[in-house]
């Protein structure tokens, strides 16, 4: 997150002790579960609490952050929505501290099949294990929202029906109309030109 401002160490001791709206685990283990040092954990936690006081952040409030990310004018209001209930483990329409450094643990430091599970649970937008057609034109809808005027100046709702097609040609194995993280992780652990359509290698959510 952007706009890390100093706060004083006696704010790192809410780590273990009982905040006023949110508790958050302590670094000990945090650093089991995620791939971040210490001192790591300490200064992600002091940008979170300089964005989020109250220690967990409303999907409007992430928006906004997510913005500061991209160009101005840049439309990331949806890709923003579906990277947040990616994070949002829990689903409850708040992400903790704990939701926010697992996920960029995950997409920073984490093994390539751990970052496509993670891509794979972007597109499946209802959480039912499988990706829809549907689906992965929502989300693909969406990164060119994000960067198509800059990266495809003409893409329209047919360019984006067509990349699905031939996306789902390439990874359906079974031809069932659906994708399984079985087929999805097949794929792109096969392909890297798959992965990289996917986003698997953009890290910065």
């Amino acid at each position: 997150m952007r706009g890390f401002v100093s706060i004083s160490d006696s704010e790192l001791e809410e780590l273990g002790e009982q905040l006023p709206r949110y508790r958050p685990d302590s670094i000990a283990a945090l650093r089991r579960a995620t791939r971040f040092t210490e001192p790591e954990l300490k200064r992600l936690y002091r940008g979170f609490k300089a964005e989020c006081p109250t220690g967990v952040v409303k999907e409007e409030t992430f928006k906004l952050i997510y913005s500061q990310f991209f160009p101005q004018g840049a439309n990331t209001a949806q890709y923003a929505h579906y990277v947040f209930n990616t994070l949002d483990q829990d689903r409850s329409g708040l992400l903790s501290f704990e939701e926010f450094v697992t996920g960029l643990s995950v997409l920073s430091r984490g093994t390539l099949e751990e970052k496509l599970k993670w891509t794979f649970s972007l597109y499946d937008i209802n959480g039912d294990g499988y990706i829809t057609k549907e689906e992965m034109t929502e989300i693909v809808t969406a990164i060119y929202d994000l960067m198509g005027k800059i990266v495809e100046p003409m893409i329209d709702d047919e360019a984006v029906r067509e990349k699905v097609e031939r996306m789902f040609q390439k990874m359906d194995l079974n031809r069932d109309g659906v994708l399984t993280l079985d087929e999805f992780l097949d794929c792109c652990l096969r392909d890297e030109d798959i992965s990289r359509s996917m986003g698997v290698f953009d890290s910065n959510f």
